[in-house]
């Protein structure tokens, strides 16, 4: 599967390595010219983080200690103070490092045999490269452990050191940048926590790469563009044109849920939305969801049951969308009652919050819907619960676990944070580009179910309509938290601010 237009590519390691080759055996450019651009970009970043002042480049024996070197070069030619350390002592060099070493101007490196001076003003980490995987060891460990405890703010070349750049997972050793020089594209690395964490902000270098590389990245940043894709109300639109939304849930003490999803269908273009909830609690909704119709099944103490999938199933008959689990509740019978509709309901679902439970430790039972579309939507407690692992171990490997997921799912996975993973089958992976902390509130999950149920009803591609969801989820939730602020902020606020996001 190609990555779609509306997505930025975020090359690993192995793509890296074959787009250099490419661009140094086909295409005729120098290493050494790759190198050269590398490095400048790196000091001019190095100048605009750290205007004045005295810089030390702690540097490794690859290329990447080379980008550091040409760096270093730059910045005494213009005038600045800089000390050159090496992890180790500065033999092995690979070729292009080697001919920067000689190049070099001023007092020689020295090996790193204690801490960094402490007036630094910045510190370039130039280390390990984005092919480094594993925990650092020897005298790249203490090297990174000595730049952490230098206090100073670092600039990383490429990738934090002890980042995995292919995936965003961090070693026991890793730097922590203020900021990251990375050369040519982004990698996923910096954009998946925790890498993220420790990559700061990400400015991209040019280094004269030219395009056209024959390498294709499977993971993508995404563009606002990708809202253009979205389908519009048009003159003779109608209702049920705009598409039609069922949302299932509900149960005492959890009517919320299901409201804030329907709500939210209709704010992201849903024409017409039906809950579908317990019977005794119907007056409840009858009550808050006046554009919104509703079905009242049959249920016990307040919690569906089975017997009311008949129903169900009726009104799916005609609907675009399910949104099924927001408030269910985990009850045996409404956890029979998700499993039964994942089976039987034959229109694209979102199966969210309390549904995810009824294939705890047996996601593989949710790929037994015959080529339906299914969306889910974890946070990394419920990710794991899915796969039997610790939510730490979904914390640690994000990327490697929403991939998983999506696999043994067949579905599209969409794994909830700031760094939100849209995850397909096939392994193509869209990355959020962010969103804000004011999201981190009660209920922000299910208008995120909401939304992608809409966008599934107006007949968005399941990839697309998540992907989507998730940015207009996050445009929203920055709009309402500049409007009511960030530690104030609730889910209602974002509701409330999706048609204008919707509409740009």
């Amino acid at each position: 599967m190609s990555l779609p237009a509306w997505l930025v590519p975020l090359p690993d390691a192995q793509h890296m390595r074959a787009t250099d080759a490419w661009a140094i055996e086909q295409r005729g450019v120098p290493s050494l010219e790759l190198m050269e651009r590398a490095g400048t970009g790196l000091a001019n970043l190095a100048v605009e983080l750290a205007p004045s002042g005295p810089i030390v480049v702690v540097a490794g024996k690859g290329n990447n200690g080379g980008d550091g070197l040409v760096a270093a070069r730059l910045l005494r030619d213009g005038g600045r103070e800089v000390d050159v350390l090496f992890a180790g002592e500065p033999e092995g060099l690979t070729a292009d490092a080697q001919a920067n070493l000689e190049r070099l101007p001023g007092p020689a490196p020295e090996a790193l045999m204690g801490e960094l001076r402490d007036d630094a003003a910045l510190v370039i980490d130039a280390l390990l490269g984005t092919g480094a995987t594993g925990e650092p060891r020897g005298a790249i460990g203490e090297a990174i452990d000595r730049i952490n405890a230098s206090g100073a703010p670092v600039l990383a070349a490429d990738a934090p050191s002890g980042v995995d750049a292919s995936t965003g997972t961090v070693a026991r050793r890793a730097v922590t940048a203020r900021a990251t020089a990375t050369f040519h594209s982004a990698k996923p690395g910096l954009w998946i926590e925790p890498g993220r964490a420790c990559a700061g902000s990400v400015h991209v270098i040019d280094i004269g790469i030219p395009t056209g590389a024959p390498v294709e990245a499977d993971v993508g940043l995404i563009r606002d563009s990708l809202l253009d894709e979205l389908p519009r109300r048009r003159v003779g639109s109608t209702k049920f044109t705009s598409g039609e939304v069922l949302v299932a849930g509900g149960s005492p003490g959890l009517t919320g849920a299901p409201s804030m999803a329907a709500l939210a269908a209709q704010r992201a273009g849903a024409g017409y939305v039906t809950a579908c909830i317990p019977q005794s609690l119907s007056l409840i909704f009858e009550a808050r969801l006046l554009e919104v119709m509703t079905i009242a099944l049959p249920d016990d103490d307040g919690r569906l049951v089975p017997d009311g999938l008949q129903r169900l199933l009726e009104a799916a008959e005609r609907a675009g969308a399910l949104v099924l689990g927001p408030g269910i509740g985990r009850s045996e019978g409404a956890l029979r009652f998700v499993r039964d509709a994942i089976t039987r309901a034959a229109l694209p679902i979102v199966l969210d919050a309390d549904g995810l439970s009824a294939y705890n430790g047996e996601i593989t039972a949710v790929a037994q819907r015959g080529g339906v579309p299914l969306v889910i939507t974890p946070h990394e407690g419920e990710l794991g619960r899915l796969l039997g692992v610790p939510s730490s171990e979904v914390a640690a490997e994000r990327l490697r676990h929403a991939r998983e997921a999506a696999r043994l799912a067949a579905a599209i996975v969409v794994l909830k944070g700031d760094d939100t993973l849209i995850t397909h089958p096939a392994g193509t992976v869209a990355v959020s580009p962010g969103a804000t902390p004011a999201l981190a509130t009660a209920g922000t999950g299910d208008v995120l179910s909401g939304v992608v149920g809409a966008l599934l009803a107006a007949g968005c591609e399941p990839f697309l309509a998540a992907a989507a969801a998730v940015r207009l989820h996050a445009l929203a939730g920055i709009r309402a938290a500049e409007r009511r602020g960030r530690d104030g902020m609730i889910a209602s606020d974002v509701i409330d601010e999706l048609a204008t996001v919707r509409t740009r």
